[in-house]
């Protein structure tokens, strides 16, 4: 059993109008999803930097749209989670699939969007995708801003309704500021700086932050998130699980694999079916306890409610 907090397949469903049924464009689509062992699924929303402010909102309630209509609506085995209680429902043979939101462009300066996009089923909440927004600055931005009064107050509504906020993408001095607030904290998808010396990998200290915390932080798959050099592979991978293990994350630490949101691929992990390849990875070697924490068990201990 394995938890993925992090895929952008509803972008590309929007994008370039392919169905979830068995569209090959998707790295995660219902066959591949179905032969593999991936349980509980979290679907991103977001909002390409191109679209016009303005339609920004709708662009997100379109993709909550496809959500239903073309994930949880026809398939039955499928479960949409709303709580933590929903995943330890789940069936043998059902799968759950959960709304997590990536930026907040689309909300503009509107706390009621992000009050309705948390009533339709949004668990994880982004506070940014490497450009500044109107809550705080991501990455990419060079004024290297942390939390405007605007996203304090984000993070109160998310403290409010029980809901993680997701520092991936976040300026350093934004994720300062935000861990201090935030009752549920997680890192949807990045690894660790120690060992790949990208920008959006986190450094010990951030991740010691996380750890105290008693957040999350999801390893991801995206090729140059884990090595320097031209090709990465799962071996490559574990390098900084590993790390994380080491410095004291083992409760922690989940999959966050970014799934449709790169095409820089780990050799061997290019969609949902090659879990398989993973999961057998990790069982060789690490502890059982430990492959069953990051699989799925922090996951579930950690879901905010």
């Amino acid at each position: 059993m394995i938890i993925d907090c992090h895929c952008d397949a509803l972008l590309k469903m929007w994008l370039h109008k392919v169905d979830f049924t068995d569209d090959l464009v998707l790295d995660v689509n219902l066959p591949k999803w179905l032969n593999s062992p991936v349980k509980v699924q979290c679907f991103a929303i977001y909002v390409p930097e191109h679209i016009p402010t303005e339609s920004k909102f709708i662009v997100a309630l379109e993709m909550i749209d496809l959500f239903f209509e073309k994930i949880i609506k026809p398939n039955p085995d499928i479960k949409w989670i709303k709580q933590k209680e929903d995943i330890e429902r789940l069936k043998d043979d059902e799968k759950g699939a959960m709304l997590t939101l990536e930026g907040l462009d689309c909300i503009g300066y509107d706390l009621f969007k992000l009050r309705l996009l948390i009533r339709l089923g949004v668990k994880m909440i982004g506070m940014s995708w490497n450009t500044a927004n109107l809550a705080v600055d991501g990455l990419g931005e060079s004024r290297a801003a942390g939390l405007t009064d605007f996203g304090k107050e984000v993070i109160q509504l998310a403290n409010q309704e029980k809901v993680w906020i997701d520092l991936a993408h976040i300026s350093s001095q934004g994720f300062k500021d935000a861990i201090k607030l935030a009752d549920h904290v997680i890192v949807s998808h990045a690894n660790s700086r120690s060992i790949c010396d990208h920008e959006r990998n986190l450094n010990d200290h951030h991740i010691q932050r996380v750890i105290d915390k008693n957040g999350l932080i999801g390893l991801t798959f995206v090729k140059n998130f884990v090595v320097s050099k031209e090709k990465a592979t799962i071996k490559d991978l574990l390098y900084h699980m590993v790390h994380f293990l080491h410095i004291g994350a083992e409760n922690h630490i989940v999959f966050g694999s970014d799934f449709d949101g790169t095409d820089q691929f780990i050799e061997h992990l290019s969609s949902i079916a090659d879990y398989r390849s993973l999961e057998l990875a990790i069982q060789q070697s690490f502890s059982k306890e430990q492959c069953q924490k990051v699989s799925y068990l922090n996951f579930i201990r950690h879901f905010p409610g």
